[in-house]
């Protein structure tokens, strides 16, 4: 099953998607690909053959999304939680994982013609030896290419990436590369798995859940949520046509909300240089002193980040040379 599929579209469809072209598409999708195991039980077949089912279906759906002028999708493949399911539904899960990076692997050029970048996001070391290596090694063949984005959400809990970032924060302090007043809602964002995304601007489930079951908790804070019944492997280019349609009709409210919340979110900030300086320097404070700590804060916080995301490629680069266990 390759990764990148080309589909004909209909009349309909092309008609469907120059109307909705007319208002504002979301570039960011996130999606709770929901009902694999419930369709395989509806068709009487197994597990497994419901995930394979559900890969298809995220295929066509990239394939939607670039016909649509979508150039971003962040998909919940495996929750941390889901290692509590069978041993065996577990393993035949990470085994299609490994069998689709490998295909990935062999299609990179093709994906670098398209221009698709993939992320990984989520705690990697969870994941068995090859699936990491092969992940890692798709993380590092495709993290220049920049006209479209697709995330796996994989060994992924929104509560477990949170945590994550307030560990980089509080290692960052211990080490003085950042002061505790350096830290604030803008760079503990630029800390979790998603930092170089936006915010997801449409998030979808299927399956008829209306949970967002520990994904994107921090990023969706402004995102426009669609829940369908329909299973995941069912989903059909219309049901993403009516998400999309859903998204336009609250697009004005959603965006002045996300507006108004990072004016708050910038003017908070400088209000917290200005009561530094002041404990530094006193009540008469000048504009002088307060744009030096700006520069100072912004300088550390930059140089903190460009540390943490050269860690992180290192950390993929040492799992590609580590050695494979099965």
């Amino acid at each position: 099953m390759t990764w990148i599929i080309e589909q004909h579209r209909t009349w309909a469809e092309w008609a469907a998607i120059r109307v909705l072209k007319v208002g504002p598409i979301p570039r960011h999708l996130a999606v709770i690909m929901d009902g694999n195991r419930r369709f395989a039980r509806k068709e009487q077949k197994d597990t497994l053959t419901g995930h394979k089912q559900g890969f298809h279906k995220l295929t066509e759906m990239l394939c939607w999304c670039r016909d649509l002028g979508i150039n971003e999708v962040t998909a919940y493949a495996f929750s941390i939680e889901n290692f509590k399911r069978s041993k065996h539904e577990v393993n035949g899960l990470m085994d299609l994982a490994a069998e689709k990076f490998a295909k990935l692997l062999e299609e990179k050029d093709k994906l670098a013609k398209h221009g698709v970048c993939i992320r990984v996001l989520g705690d990697l070391t969870l994941l068995p030896s090859v699936i990491r290596k092969l992940a890692a090694e798709a993380i590092l063949a495709t993290r220049h290419n920049d006209k479209c984005f697709l995330n796996l959400a994989l060994a992924y809990t929104s509560r477990a990436e949170i945590t994550s970032a307030m560990n980089d924060l509080q290692e960052g302090v211990k080490e003085r590369k950042i002061e505790t007043n350096d830290i604030s809602e803008e760079l503990l964002e630029r800390c979790l798995y998603t930092h170089g995304s936006r915010d997801p601007d449409l998030l979808v489930r299927t399956s008829g859940e209306v949970r967002l079951s520990d994904f994107l908790l921090w990023q969706s804070g402004f995102s426009c949520l669609f829940f369908t019944k329909v299973l995941w492997p069912e989903f059909t280019i219309w049901h993403l046509f009516g998400a999309v349609f859903y998204y336009q009709r609250h697009y004005h409210t959603l965006a002045e909300a996300r507006k108004k919340t990072v004016s708050q979110r910038e003017h908070a900030v400088d209000e917290s240089d200005i009561e530094r300086c002041r404990l530094m320097y006193g009540d008469k404070v000048s504009q002088e002193q307060i744009n030096a700590y700006a520069r100072g804060r912004k300088e550390r916080v930059n140089n903190f980040l460009n540390d943490l995301y050269e860690n992180r490629i290192n950390f993929y680069g040492n799992i590609v040379n580590e050695k494979t266990l099965s």
